[in-house]
């Protein structure tokens, strides 16, 4: 289900560092801790340091196009514990809308389930050939404010679980909110991809450099390509 798993980790040894709140904009609270994710004491707003100083050059990037403008972060480093809970946390909502109880959800309901679970989350893991994304430090979930610190509008909101969270949806929309939500998107992964992030497939806010995803993502840019992921689980650095 998850094709960038398979990608060989070569660790870097890079540490996590604490992401410095007066260049960014950070969403507070943050949304994961209000909901009593099992953080043990780690704080979320980490990268790993190459990861942080290729995000610092994004936003001066940023600035060049869109004066005033700022990154806002919605979520950065999650331990394995916290992608656990997020993950059993959707199971829930999905079942919930399905009118099921997620404690009494059968094996065939949670592998129904899973398809939309994991469209979203990456898949929890404590083998260190496996991390998910955000519990290497490599990953990012962010979006734009204006120079009022607006929140920009992306045409959904970050974490939704639905079609209008794909990167494209607004593309050929024909009303000018649409478009510019589109627009929206397209600067966020231009200040990125400049930076060589990734983006991914099925989430407009979801960047990573140097992880297992980022390294399936340039693999199939460039066909023979062997890179290899740097970033490996966080913890185990």
């Amino acid at each position: 289900m998850k094709p960038y798993r398979t990608i060989p980790i070569r660790e870097c040894g890079e540490p996590l560092v604490a992401i410095p709140k007066g260049l960014f904009i950070f969403f507070d609270p943050h949304a994961y801790m209000a909901l009593g994710a099992p953080y043990g004491g780690a704080s979320p707003w980490m990268l790993r340091q190459g990861v942080l100083k290729a995000l610092e050059q994004a936003q001066r990037m940023l600035q060049e196009h869109r004066p005033g403008w700022k990154i806002m972060v919605f979520d950065a480093y999650r331990p394995n514990a916290v992608q656990a809970f997020m993950v059993e946390r959707e199971y829930g909502l999905l079942a919930q809308a399905e009118g099921l109880d997620l404690h009494k959800l059968s094996a065939a309901d949670r592998e129904r389930l899973s398809k939309g679970v994991f469209r979203l989350w990456g898949i929890p893991s404590e083998a260190p050939t496996t991390p998910p994304p955000h519990s290497t430090g490599a990953a990012i979930d962010l979006t734009l404010a204006d120079e009022k610190g607006k929140e920009v509008d992306m045409g959904s909101p970050i974490d939704e679980n639905s079609d209008r969270s794909n990167p494209d949806y607004f593309a050929a929309a024909p009303d000018a909110a649409s478009r510019q939500a589109d627009a929206n998107r397209k600067l966020l992964n231009a200040i990125m991809a400049a930076q060589g992030f990734y983006r991914a497939s099925d989430e407009w806010w979801h960047f990573s450099k140097g992880d297992q995803s980022a390294a399936w993502h340039e693999r199939q840019a460039n066909p023979g390509s062997q890179v290899e992921a740097i970033y490996g689980r966080a913890d185990l650095v």
